[in-house]
């Protein structure tokens, strides 16, 4: 379909605990445990995604913890055990769209920073909005933000492969892309590495700066 644009594609071999955990705290569908494979898929424009959703669920045994439908984008997640059937999944969404994994647009890092030792009034300014774990006075946060949306979980996912490190909030979906981690100054380094490196791992095609604004 020559229309639609694939903005993320991409697949989580096994969801980490605190990504799981996330989800579930956030998603209305099928909740994920740890240890399950992931795929989330995000388009433009986002109605496409109610047929794309009934595409991969007809082909496979996964299920569905997300599904956002917005009129710019949309956003779905599928997870399942086995990870072929999470990948089988996808290359029945591609077969449908016509497209292939290297159309998907490549990410772009928009914004990264690391805050050391957060001021105690900061923290709990951050803790009022989040739907994670709580940030505490003292640690260090790292904020990143990526174009498309959809990476984030795949930054989020690396990072806490590699660190000890705590998930305080993550937005999965929209314009941009929008990851909170915080623990000691050293983890927090070793998580923004890992998360930087993944992210530089994903090929795909060159997309418009600010195409989501």
């Amino acid at each position: 379909m020559a229309d639609v644009a694939l903005r993320t594609y991409i697949f989580l071999d096994s969801l980490q605990p605190q990504l799981a955990s996330f989800i579930g705290t956030t998603a209305r569908g099928f909740l994920p445990v740890a240890g399950d494979a992931s795929m989330f898929i995000e388009t433009a424009p986002g109605l496409i995604i109610n047929r794309i959703m009934d595409v991969a669920l007809k082909a496979t045994e996964a299920t569905p913890a997300i599904m956002v439908v917005e009129r710019a984008f949309g956003l779905l997640e599928i997870h399942h055990r086995d990870k072929g059937q999470v990948q089988d999944g996808g290359r029945a969404v591609l077969t449908y769209l016509g497209l292939e994994e290297a159309e998907r647009v490549k990410p772009r890092v928009v914004s990264d920073q690391v805050i050391r030792a957060v001021e105690p009034y900061h923290a709990q300014v951050i803790n009022k909005m989040r739907y994670g774990d709580m940030l505490i006075a003292g640690e260090s946060l790292l904020i990143l933000e990526t174009e498309p949306a959809g990476y984030i979980s795949f930054a989020a996912n690396e990072a806490l492969k590699a660190a000890r490190v705590k998930l305080i909030d993550a937005t999965l979906f929209g314009a941009y892309g929008r990851l909170y981690l915080s623990g000691p100054e050293a983890q927090i380094d070793a998580a923004r590495e890992a998360a930087l490196k993944g992210l530089a791992t994903v090929k795909g095609k060159e997309g418009a700066k600010g195409e989501g604004r």
